[in-house]
């Protein structure tokens, strides 16, 4: 079932990013791992359209691995880790001088916000969905 064909997104390291102790700030992490979900994102509506949006982020977890530095780019890989009726994980990984240095589980909810009730998910976003996933559970 596993796929682990990941969505790659690259980001320069902006000075703002970074912290008094000289290395980026724990907060610059999830808004990275944000920006890379965009590609699922567009899974479900392609147009971002926030007025018929269609996910609830449910839950986070970030894992620190190694320090990041300003001045050099990081990559993170977005993943597919688990695929249920109305909502899956995501799991990224943040790398950078080929290093794994974060690694972040989201919770996203596919959700119908006239009802508000979770939805189940589209079987052809779900087809996508699962072209990206990676089984995690040894980790």
């Amino acid at each position: 079932m596993t796929n682990e064909t990941p969505l790659v997104t690259s980001f320069d390291v902006r000075f703002c990013e970074t912290d008094a102790l000289q290395h980026v700030s724990n907060t610059a992490l999830v808004a990275w791992f944000e920006a890379a979900r965009e590609p699922i994102f567009r899974m479900f509506t392609p147009e971002l359209d926030l007025q018929n949006w269609p996910l609830i982020l449910a839950s986070y977890k970030v894992n620190f691995l190694a320090q990041i530095f300003y001045g050099k780019q990081v990559t993170v890989k977005t993943f597919i880790s688990r695929l249920g009726n109305s909502a899956f994980d995501v799991f990224q990984e943040l790398w950078q001088d080929n290093k794994l240095c974060s690694t972040g589980v989201t919770t996203m909810v596919h959700f119908d916000y006239k009802t508000q009730r979770s939805a189940p998910i589209p079987d052809e976003v779900k087809s996508a969905l699962h072209s990206h996933f990676k089984d995690i559970s040894d980790k």
